[in-house]
């Protein structure tokens, strides 16, 4: 029998340490309030909570490229240096979000959405609070982390949140607020620019990310059901970061940074040997990042090139416009005011269409007459004056094309892959989404300096032809049956995981 000491110290070992409670805490996931679990409305609350981080996240997408004259004003910048403010976040952003969404499968993803609005609410404050322009680029990588956990997670919470019969409709309620932060970000950015200054860009994420941080502590299910962690292709993840920076690196050396012409050379070879390196790993492994059979399915080829030129003609202008509108000597805070009308413009289409649009149209006809209209209203503007007249309602026009396209491209991607690889094929849609944001801010930077005095023309130039190759992969796309993917067992994405998961409502 054990005397009284051995009790004393195996009661004294039962009793966790402040420490390791502490710890338990970090990486627990609380459950939500019973008046909120058992109300009948009550997973609305969840939904919306998702939505402060799908506003926040394209409000901060929009509202950065109203801050890049300040930033040259302030920090003796060229524009090609400026523009990485944007595109460090966008790389990171893209690199992250596969890795994010796996890990928390795994972990929780509740825990690593909360710890995203964590990372990327201080990371705002730090942006805001940057001395240089080398240190602003640094945090607005670690605001991309926070980003991907975040945006990782959104989906699979809003489903796990919703009853099965109210999916559609919380799905378009969190698709509503991105169009929200992306219509109202030129207007916010500008005024605030022209009022408190560019620090305030990033200033006005902290009290959103912190009342949002206290709502999803509460508000949010847990993960009831997770998977184990699978082999994750880090080094394919090295190539395809290493591919797609050499190669934006480039882009900006061009646009006038201040280097040698060799070192264009170098990082567009560098980017052409990691892109092999990486095609060639992914045909090879077990389980590739990246399954290159999905590439054969012409619906999805010419899909995700057509999701790229359909993003890069969306961020192209909001480099562009602003810089337009202020050589007609307005003020920053007009060029935001006209520049919401583009995405104002796609938030209309993107939730209204189906209202307004026939109902036996194709996804492939809407695909190719937003791509017609996006078009159309580049011509326009490459025509014209670019005076604020023209400018506001080309723009709407520009936007309301796009919010035509974008989701019915989407769906036609979508549904070309199988669906025991619907988890790969979003991350395939995102993979594109960001490549094509971050390359509408480069190219838009390339050729206003390539081009001078005549820099914006050849701009919007560049951009209408961008928009005609999608409207040629639109008409192309679709063709065939998707085949089988049967090399084992299906990659899991946010949409799968959620889909398995019921949260703790």
């Amino acid at each position: 029998m054990a005397g009284p000491a051995a009790v004393r110290s195996a009661e004294r070992s039962a009793v966790p340490s402040p420490g390791r409670r502490w710890t338990a805490l970090l990486v627990t996931e609380r459950q939500r309030p019973e008046c909120i679990r058992i109300r009948p409305g009550g997973w609305w609350l969840a939904v919306a909570t998702v939505c402060f981080g799908a506003f926040m996240g394209q409000l901060d997408a929009s509202i950065v490229t109203l801050t890049y004259d300040s930033l040259r004003a302030q920090f003796g910048a060229p524009l090609a240096a400026v523009e990485w403010v944007s595109l460090a976040y966008l790389l990171a952003l893209v690199a992250l979000l596969i890795p994010a969404g796996r890990l928390s499968d795994a972990h929780g993803r509740k825990l690593f959405y909360l710890y995203g609005f964590v990372v990327f609410t201080a990371a705002s404050a730090a942006c805001g609070l940057a001395p240089s322009l080398a240190a602003l680029v640094v945090f607005r990588v670690v605001q991309a982390c926070g980003a991907a956990m975040m945006q990782a997670n959104s989906v699979a919470l809003v489903t796990t949140s919703a009853p099965r019969e109210k999916m559609r409709a919380a799905l378009g309620v969190q698709a509503a607020a991105q169009a929200l932060g992306l219509a109202l970000g030129p207007t916010v950015g500008g005024a605030l620019v022209s009022t408190l200054g560019w620090r305030w860009v990033f200033g006005i994420n902290v009290p959103i990310g912190a009342v949002a941080l206290l709502a999803g502590h509460y508000l949010l299910p847990r993960t009831r059901h997770r998977c184990p962690a699978r082999r994750f292709d880090w080094a394919g993840l090295v190539l395809l970061a290493a591919a797609t920076t050499s190669l934006l690196l480039a882009v900006s050396a061009a646009s006038g940074l201040p280097v040698a012409g060799w070192v264009v050379a170098v990082l567009l070879t560098v980017a052409a040997g990691a892109t092999w390196a990486f095609a060639d790993r992914q045909r090879r492994i077990r389980h590739p990042l990246l399954d290159l059979r999905m590439l054969r399915i012409r619906a999805v080829s010419t899909g995700l090139f057509a999701a790229l030129c359909g993003y890069l003609v969306l961020f192209g202008p909001l480099v562009l416009v602003p810089i337009i509108v202020m050589l007609h000597g307005h003020t920053t805070l007009t060029a935001g005011s006209v520049l919401t009308a583009l995405p104002a413009g796609f938030a209309l289409a993107a939730v209204g269409a189906d209202r307004i649009m026939p109902s036996g149209m194709s996804d492939r006809a809407r695909c190719v007459t937003g791509a017609v209209l996006c078009s159309g209203a580049l011509a326009a503007l490459l025509a014209s004056s670019l005076s604020i007249p023209w400018l506001t309602p080309l723009l709407a026009l520009l936007g309301l094309g796009l919010g035509l396209f974008t989701p019915a491209n989407n769906a036609l991607i979508m549904g070309a892959i199988p669906a025991d690889s619907s988890g790969t094929g979003g991350g395939l849609v995102n993979m594109a989404r960001g490549l094509g944001t971050a390359l509408g801010v480069a190219l838009a930077a390339l050729t206003l300096y390539l081009g001078g005095p005549y820099g914006h023309r050849w701009a919007l130039f560049t951009l209408l032809l961008i928009s005609l190759l999608a409207a040629v992969a639109a008409w192309l796309g679709p063709g065939g049956r998707p085949p089988a993917m049967d090399s084992g067992p299906a990659p899991r994405g946010p949409v799968r995981a959620a889909a398995e998961a019921d949260g703790d409502r």
